[in-house]
């Protein structure tokens, strides 16, 4: 018979982040696209070194990506690939760009936003 769990794995990988001394993780809702999240993570960085916190920077990046307001990126082009399925289809969208929810919305911020 097989052994059971504690039950912990159910929280997530955030959790086990914070329990090994993460002050706060990053973490997607659902497969990204990788130029999405390229674009994203920039935006957030260059917002903390601006001296944002890490909430107040991701909600910044999301805002930028919503808003089509993004910072250059040698070698990508400002619009993403189009949103797919989690099968792989194609979604029908009138957004441009990375301003799709597909791009912006699957990353949250666990833990100590400050």
């Amino acid at each position: 018979m097989a052994e059971l769990g504690n039950g912990e794995e159910i929280l997530g990988l955030g959790y086990q982040f914070q329990v090994s001394g993460a002050k706060a993780v990053m973490s997607s809702l659902w497969q990204v696209s990788d130029r999405g999240t390229q674009v994203l993570m920039t935006d957030f960085y260059a917002a903390l070194n601006r001296g944002l916190t890490k909430a107040e920077a991701l909600q910044a990046a999301q805002q930028a990506l919503i808003a089509e307001e993004l910072i250059a990126i040698e070698g990508s082009d400002r619009a993403g690939a189009p949103p797919t399925s989690r099968e792989g289809s194609p979604i029908e969208s009138n957004y441009p760009g990375y301003s799709h929810p597909y791009y912006w919305a699957p990353f949250i911020l666990i833990g100590n936003g400050l």
